[in-house]
């Protein structure tokens, strides 16, 4: 894990509740995970651990990691293909304690764009988690939707948590198995 000092204060999202915090300048912390253009990081003396977005990498003295998420979204949105870009949206999205994004690992079981009065679009998202007990569900629902938000034309985005079907390791896709090395 790597020692930083926060350059500025930044907000961060509390894992696994998923409660808004400002984080202090000066504060230390330690980067446990950073996937999908957001930083996880444990902070000691909050005693716990934050998610902190890639807008405010430079906090943590680093730049955002989600350029292939920003050139997938531009993509799609040269080609007018909103479904592709809700797909790699949820690609960048990840469980704070497993490095493979919720997509590979199988946990999104549904999503649907609706349009809306005035071009807008909504997104409704049906996932699940890898068990019931897990404590990350709102942390990860709470990020996938704050980047389905941020796409061109979404106003409104639900990330809706399923328990049925039940979630199994056979539900990984190839590219999540590999990165895990169950194959």
């Amino acid at each position: 894990m790597e020692r930083i000092e926060l350059t500025r204060e930044c907000e961060a999202v509390q894992v696994p509740l998923g409660s808004p915090i400002t984080l202090e300048k000066g504060l230390e912390v330690f980067i446990s995970q950073s996937l999908g253009g957001s930083f996880t990081v444990q902070v000691p003396s909050y005693g716990g651990l934050y998610r902190i977005a890639g807008k405010d990498a430079d906090a943590l003295g680093k730049t955002a990691e989600d350029a292939a998420a920003t050139d997938a979204a531009s993509a799609g949105v040269a080609s007018g293909d909103l479904e592709a870009m809700v797909w790699e949206q949820l690609k960048t999205c990840y469980d704070p304690e497993i490095p493979v994004n919720i997509v590979d690992l199988g946990l999104i079981y549904a999503m649907e764009v609706t349009p809306m009065d005035g071009g807008a679009k909504r997104i409704d998202v049906k996932m699940t988690l890898t068990a019931q007990g897990c404590g990350m569900g709102a942390s990860i629902a709470i990020d996938a939707r704050g980047k389905l938000l941020s796409l061109p034309g979404v106003e409104e985005a639900n990330v809706d948590l399923v328990w049925d079907p039940p979630w199994n390791p056979q539900m990984i896709s190839p590219e999540g198995r590999e990165r895990l090395g169950l194959d």
